[in-house]
């Protein structure tokens, strides 16, 4: 028997030794490896070859309009689902042809289901009518790994769009999937628009988990550990609105064949009672799956269905920005209540003169407001100046977003100093420029929530309170109920000063005279101001912004309609019956309406469906 020491030569002893050695530690470090750096990966893995994780979806949180009626709902939904492990590739064009979508679709969720685990199922197609889940169920023994599941979607009641309102879920998008984190996978509905986004954090609830067992084959065995791993989905909290449905549906109705925005809010908290924005969607259109020429329709319409005029337009406000040129004079001591002018139809400036509609004669600020002088105003911005215009106007919120809680919203603009140096040059802009701002013309630009905010801060006495379309978040599960805080800042104007101001707007409903006369509400008074904004492009666009009641003013309006005319003609009748809906409860009287001008200059009576 030849001993280790006689085996070959030295030299090949310590190469064998030496081999041996680098195979064992070679070994040796991936044992380690393997046991301590992979052991959670290889686990999982491991896991997800015995284990299968079924996703169970939450039930949406619910909405409810102030009066407690339930105007978001969810009802049943059938998705189809497919497990990649399990799924034969070749039954591809038999599953797509039976769910009635592109093949190239489902292969693209399995491939993306597999990234995730191939031994869960993967959502390929969702809100499938009865009849295709049906047609499913008959091929089933067909397609091995494909099953079905009941999930929720959104209902909507109360006959009401409000869809710039309340928004609408989708299906979530790779670039939102990158940004959500783990909370959201494929499939997945999130909220994209209005408080479905602003609120989702609140109303998506949290996912619950079965755990299934099955063997090397993906046979089911059945539930891992008797179900005690289990999870169960955790509804979403319900949103308390403090809008008023009824009224909602009421403005919608009298927005009808127009284009514009109707915002209004509670006076003395800032809490949005209605908000509508012309042309607008059917929400229950985005419930499930949104078919794709409904989709291509809304986003090709010239008029722009998707966009929300009442918080994106930017438009100059015409004469209703006349109180804050009166407003900035009064808290500056430029002028007083006794202060007048003589009003003879235009203003010269240099070698131009800026026109009046009428010869107001003698006016003092209460008269310039219930007429609307604009004599008055083109001489007193020239006094105001316009750092000081700048500096009011940004004291009652123009220029900046509002922080109405469901986002989407223009800053405005207010034009300075800075601002016309930027645009014109140093020195290359005269006081000429600042004229019209006396009148809200010009580079002046406003969105319709940003006027109603303006003219409730008028009515309650120089409060600026944010607009919020929620009132309180509740739990159900443990009955709790969460109010939101809203903010509110002082404008700093003397009360004496608003006083005034709230005289000649109410002289401007109330009285012969005003311009606001369409407004006036049978057995209550009315305050405001009409306004017509100068368009390059067409007909001027029509505004009014007012409150009622007059003395105890409860609810502010403002209303904007495009290449309508004249204001007090289009605008202020609309505004006056919204407010009569909301402090009333109904309209009694005919609702009566013109047509916007570039619909031709004729009268018409509405029938308008009065919702409880």
């Amino acid at each position: 028997m030849i001993g280790f020491e006689e085996f070959g030569s030295g030299s090949r002893r310590m190469v064998l030794t030496i081999a041996l050695g680098v195979a064992f530690t070679i070994l040796f470090f991936r044992l380690v490896q393997l046991q301590v750096y992979y052991h959670e990966e290889l686990g999982r893995k491991s896991e997800e070859n015995r284990v299968r994780t079924i996703v169970r979806e939450p039930v949406r949180g619910y909405m409810y309009d102030r009066t407690g009626r339930l105007v978001v709902d969810v009802g049943p939904s059938f998705s189809v689902f497919v497990t990649p492990a399990e799924f034969d590739t070749s039954m591809t064009g038999l599953l797509a042809s039976l769910v009635q979508v592109d093949p190239a679709v489902i292969q693209e969720r399995l491939r993306k289901g597999r990234r995730y685990s191939a031994f869960s199922p993967t959502r390929v197609v969702r809100d499938v009518p009865f009849t295709v889940l049906s047609a499913v169920e008959e091929r089933v023994f067909q397609l091995p790994g494909v099953s079905y599941d009941v999930e929720s979607k959104r209902v909507y009641h109360e006959h009401v769009n409000a869809s710039h309102l309340l928004g609408y879920c989708k299906e979530i998008t790779d670039a939102q999937l990158a940004k959500a984190g783990p909370l959201y996978s494929q499939g997945d509905i999130i909220g994209s628009t209005g408080i479905e986004f602003a609120y989702e954090r609140f109303l998506r609830g949290s996912k619950g988990y079965q755990y299934i067992s099955v063997n090397s084959k993906g046979q089911v065995i059945g539930p891992l550990e008797d179900g005690t791993r289990d999870l169960l989905p955790q509804e979403g909290y319900d949103l308390l609105l403090e809008a008023d449905f009824g009224l909602q549906a009421f403005a919608e109705s009298l927005m009808t064949d127009k284009q514009g925005a109707i915002v209004a809010l509670d006076v003395n908290s800032g809490g949005v009672l209605a908000l509508v924005s012309r042309p607008d969607f059917d929400p229950a259109d985005f419930s499930g799956v949104t078919p794709a020429d409904i989709w291509l329709s809304l986003n090709t319409d010239a008029s722009k269905p998707l966009f929300n005029r009442a918080t994106m337009t930017r438009y100059p406000p015409g004469s209703t920005f006349k109180m804050l040129v009166a407003l900035a004079a009064l808290q500056e001591g430029i002028i007083d209540e006794n202060y007048t002018i003589t009003c003879t139809g235009g203003f010269r400036f240099g070698n131009r003169v800026f026109k009046d509609l009428h010869v107001h004669g003698k006016t003092d600020i209460v008269k310039s407001i219930q007429q609307s002088c604009n004599v008055f105003y083109y001489s007193l911005v020239l006094k105001l100046g316009l750092p000081k215009l700048t500096e009011y106007a940004q004291r009652f919120g123009f220029g900046r977003p509002t922080g109405f809680d469901v986002g989407e919203e223009t800053a405005g603009l207010v034009p300075s100093e800075a601002y016309y140096d930027r645009v014109y040059g140093k020195g290359k802009w005269t006081q000429g420029n600042v004229v019209n701002l006396g009148i809200g013309q010009g580079e002046i630009g406003v969105s319709p929530i940003q006027m109603a905010r303006y003219v409730a801060a008028i009515a309650n006495g120089g409060v600026l309170h944010q607009p919020h379309a929620v009132q309180a978040i509740r739990d159900k599960r443990l009955n709790l109920l969460s109010e939101i805080e809203s903010s509110h800042i002082s404008t700093g104007v003397q009360p004496a000063a608003f006083a005034l101001i709230r005289e000649g707007m109410q002289k401007a409903v109330m009285e012969p005279g005003g311009t606001a006369g369409l407004a006036r509400i049978p057995g209550l008074s009315a305050a405001g101001k009409t306004g017509t904004a100068q368009n390059a492009h067409g007909e001027d666009h029509a505004w009014f912004v007012g409150y009622a009641p007059a003395d105890t003013p409860k609810v502010a309006v403002a209303v904007l309609v495009e290449n309508a005319g004249f204001g007090g003609t289009i605008a202020a009748p609309i505004a006056g019956y919204v407010m009569e809906r909301y402090l009333k409860g109904r309209v009694d009287r005919p609702v009566w309406l013109p047509k916007p001008k570039a619909q031709r200059d004729t009268a018409r009576t509405m029938t308008v469906n009065q919702p409880r």
